[in-house]
C-alpha cells in the first residue's frame, strides 16, 4: 500500500510517503522534514504561540498538495509532546483539519514509544535482539525496550531538547552552572525511569530522531544529510565526548556551518549531546547504534496493520 505519514512534533515536522509491504517493510517515495519549533515556549506558557501554529499550518498546506498528487491509499498525521499538553490543543486540531485537512491523532508518550519501536523494528541490521530505544524529541523522551520472550516496556519523560534549553540555557554560549544544572537534570529523569526498565543486559543500546542523527551526520563530518551513511552507524561514546566539548564551547551563531549539524539546530544540539551523554552513562552503554527510522515510519507501519 502507499501511504502518507505526519509527524508534528515539538521541533520538526516531518512528512513520509512510501510503499508498506506485507511484511512490513518500506519503499520510501517522497520524506520531507522542517524546524519548525511548535513547542517553543510551550514548558513556561502550556500554549501553542499563534507564530508556531501559523508556521506549522503553512507548512501542512504545502504537504497536503503533495499528499493529494500521490493518490495514496491511506493517511495518518500524529502530534506529540508540545500538542498534548497545549491548553489550546483542541483549536490547533480543529484548525490543522479546516485549515489544511488533516485529521490530527495527538497519541500519548508511550504510544509515540510504541509506534517508534514498529519503525526501529523495520531498519534494524541483523543480529540485533534486545534493545533499549532512545528517542530524544523536542519536548519529551521516549524510553522504549524491546527484548525476546518480554512485553516491550516503554517509558516517557518530560525532558526534550527544546524543553531543557528553554528551561536551562539563558546563556551563549551555556555557562558552565547551566551545564550542571541540565546533566542533573537528565541525571535524575534518567534515575527515576531505570528501575522501570529491568534489566539490560545483553542489549544494544539504539538512538533514533533529529538529535542523535544529527550527531552522527557530525562525527561523520556530513556536507549534507545521507541516510544510508547515518541509518546503522555506531556513535561511540568518546566521540559524542569530542562532540559536547565541541559544541559547549561554541555560541549558536558559532555553532552554524558545522559540518552535519541541520540548519536550526543550532540552538538546540547543546540539549542534545547532554541527554545522549547522560542516558548512556547512566545506563552503562559504550556506543549507540543510530536508526534514521523512527517515529514516522511506525505511523505508516501502525497505519497499515489497521489497514488490513
Amino acid at each position: 500500500m502507499l501511504l502518507a505519514g505526519v509527524d508534528i512534533g515539538t521541533l520538526t515536522c516531518r512528512l513520509l510517503i512510501a510503499e508498506v509491504t506485507a511484511d512490513g517493510r518500506l519503499g520510501e517515495r517522497r520524506s520531507e522534514r522542517r524546524i519548525l519549533r511548535l513547542g517553543e515556549g510551550i514548558d513556561r506558557t502550556r500554549t501553542l504561540s499563534a507564530a508556531a501554529v501559523a508556521r506549522v499550518i503553512g507548512t501542512l498546506r504545502e504537504w497536503r498538495a503533495v499528499v493529494d498528487a500521490a493518490h495514496v491509499k491511506g493517511e495518518t498525521a500524529v502530534a506529540t509532546s508540545a500538542v498534548r499538553e497545549a491548553r489550546n490543543r483542541d483549536q490547533f486540531v480543529a484548525r490543522v483539519k479546516k485549515e489544511a485537512g488533516f485529521s490530527v491523532e495527538v497519541i500519548s508518550g508511550e504510544e509515540e514509544a510504541r509506534r517508534t519501536l514498529l519503525g526501529i523494528r523495520a531498519g534494524l541490521p541483523p543480529g540485533v535482539a534486545g534493545l533499549l530505544g532512545l528517542d530524544i524529541g523536542g519536548g519529551s523522551t521516549e524510553f522504549i525496550v524491546d527484548q525476546p520472550g518480554r512485553p516491550p516496556v516503554v517509558r516517557s519523560i518530560e525532558l526534550g531538547v527544546v524543553r531543557l534549553t528553554e528551561r536551562v540555557f539563558h546563556h551563549d554560549p551555556p555557562t558552565t552552572a547551566e551545564i550542571r544544572q541540565a546533566r542533573e537534570l537528565v541525571r535524575v529523569s534518567t534515575e527515576a525511569v531505570r528501575p522501570v526498565l529491568g534489566s539490560l543486559e545483553g542489549t544494544t543500546f539504539l538512538g533514533t530522531a533529529g538529535s542523535i542523527t544529527t550527531l552522527a551526520a557530525m562525527a561523520l563530518q556530513l556536507p549534507r544529510y545521507q541516510p544510508a551513511r547515518i541509518h546503522n552507524y555506531r556513535l561511540g561514546l568518546d566521540t559524542i565526548h569530542r562532540l559536547e566539548e565541541d559544541v559547549l564551547g561554541r555560541t549558536n551563531a558559532q555553532r552554524q556551518g558545522m559540518p552535519g549539524l541541520e540548519p536550526g539546530r543550532e540552538a538546540v544540539i547543546a540539549a542534545g549531546v547532554l541527554i545522549l551523554r547522560g542516558v548512556m552513562e547512566i545506563l552503562g552503554y559504550r556506543d549507540c547504534l543510530v536508526s534514521d527510522y523512527g517515529l514516522r515510519e511506525g505511523v505508516l507501519i501502525d497505519l497499515a496493520e489497521r489497514l488490513k
